[in-house]
């Protein structure tokens, strides 16, 4: 009789393709589906050929081949496909069998998702999984979640295929319950659209503002991966502004300026908002995708509106060393807002989350992986409970430090025309957390003026309200108070 597999797994598209074929090469036995049966076939006689990998025609066979609890993790499309073989598979499992979702899925689908599976008596599992198609072959970010009581079924494997860091730690560890590793995989997303806006805000300041080449602009990212900013974006980046076409010139000259997306960092940007966190850097990457997008309109604008000349006339080797630390300023801005709208959503949804587990969790095979991920782990053991990593001492002070550099960048750009909504952004949020007083005074005054929505004083206690008839027209009735 042959031997069952110890996992199942349903999408053969190239992330699905790469962990099985990770799986496989870490000593476990893996059945294989696909909707579409032929690519079932193309598998078993290319990639997986001579592999200790099964091919399955049905779900029936399938799920005949697996170990008991049975486990099947899904990498297909988000959203109804997920439902629907959700549906086609319960009727053949049974009770503790474990389905997992392995796809870019909303977390909201995943808490409905769960609680679903589970009135069936099935567990469920909606995990992030990070690395793009070589991070799934050699070792991805795992950030499981949903029923509890199946992560020990399934945390050999995932903790085997994951990637590891120095000291051997995998990057996977239980996130929790219902969409909780969805969630944080959403705001790791986020956080990856607003490094790779200010990445390409840098890029842009040394094409347009600074005259820089592609050649001449490598070494500059080269420098950078070996410091302080050493991470994957800024070491693929190095290696784009390398990379030559057939005719020898740079590639990444010949591409077109519009930027695709998936919805992660709108879904990132849209939780903020729910949960009343600003998350305005992400807020400004995602937006910055949606502008770069209208290309026909920039082309017509451009020929009509007018703007400064861009003319640098400083010290161009200095300016860069100002983008480094701007770069690096606004980079810890964007984590500092990632992990307030976690801390957000762990209250709101009741999630336990291991905020320094998190950051050694996307320390190593993930696309936002650097080398500062580890302080963020520091902090988070110094202080558990700290509210913004701006807080955190050595955030604190690389941030303080870098103001000088960082201010003259944005004023630079800024007074030249060349846009970096992503920098400002950043250094807006600075600037407005660290404001003993803001203005929102005269905007609460505004609002009771024109809506009766009262406003609190600062010679009275917190939770007390007030409404003043402004114009003598008005009468006493107050409206609903505000939520601050």
């Amino acid at each position: 009789m042959n031997k069952l597999s110890d996992i199942g797994l349903i999408g053969l598209a190239v992330m699905g393709e790469n962990l099985v074929l990770n799986m496989e090469s870490k000593g476990f036995q893996v059945t294989v589906f696909n909707r579409s049966v032929q690519k079932v076939n193309n598998f078993l006689s290319g990639r997986a050929k001579g592999k200790n990998i099964t091919g399955a025609h049905s779900i029936e066979e399938l799920v005949a081949s697996l170990q008991r609890p049975r486990k099947i993790m899904l990498m297909i499309k988000a959203g109804s496909a997920v439902d629907e073989m959700i549906e086609t598979l319960i009727p053949h499992l049974e009770k503790g069998d474990i389905i997992i979702d392995g796809g870019n899925t909303h977390f909201p689908d995943t808490n409905r998702r769960t609680a679903y599976v589970e009135s069936k008596g099935l567990l469920y599992i909606g995990t992030g999984v990070s690395g793009g198609e070589e991070g799934a072959l050699k070792g991805p970010s795992i950030m499981p979640g949903g029923s509890a009581a199946a992560w020990p079924a399934v945390k050999p494997i995932f903790q085997s295929i994951a990637a590891k860091v120095d000291d051997g730690s995998p990057c996977c560890e239980w996130v929790g319950e219902n969409g909780a590793g969805h969630f944080v995989k959403m705001v790791h997303n986020g956080i990856e659209y607003g490094d790779m806006q200010l990445i390409t805000e840098a890029y842009q300041i040394m094409r347009d503002l600074l005259h820089m080449s592609a050649v001449e602009m490598h070494p500059v990212f080269k420098e950078w991966n070996d410091g302080d900013l050493g991470s994957y974006l800024i070491e693929i980046t190095r290696d784009i502004l390398a990379y030559k076409d057939t005719d020898g010139k740079p590639l990444v000259d010949k591409i077109l300026d519009t930027a695709g997306q998936k919805g992660t960092g709108k879904w990132t940007a849209i939780s903020a908002l729910d949960l009343g966190i600003p998350l305005t850097l992400i807020g400004e990457a995602v937006f910055s995708r949606c502008l770069s997008a209208i290309k026909n309109e920039r082309v017509t604008a451009s020929k009509t509106l007018n703007g400064p000349k861009s003319e640098f006339k400083g010290d161009k080797k200095a300016f860069i060393n100002d983008l480094r630390e701007a770069l690096y300023a606004s980079k810890i801005v964007s984590y500092a807002q990632g992990y307030a709208l976690m801390k957000a959503a762990a209250e709101e949804y009741k999630w336990k989350l291991n905020y320094g587990g998190i950051a050694l969790m996307w320390r190593g095979g993930c696309i936002i992986r650097s080398v500062f991920l580890g302080k963020i782990k520091e902090a988070f053991v110094h202080n558990p409970d700290i509210s913004n990593l701006l807080l955190d001492p050595f955030f604190k002070d690389k941030v303080e430090k870098a103001q000088k550099g960082w201010r003259n960048v944005v004023a630079t750009a800024a007074l030249n025309g060349v846009p970096v909504p992503a920098f400002a952004a950043a250094l807006a949020y600075f600037d407005g957390y660290r404001c003993e007083k803001l203005p929102a005074n005269l905007l609460q005054a505004q609002r009771d003026y024109f809506g009766a929505h009262t406003y609190e004083r600062t010679d009275k206690p917190r939770g007390e309200f007030f409404h003043t008839n402004w114009t003598g027209r008005g009468g006493t009735t107050a409206s609903t108070t505000y939520n601050a």
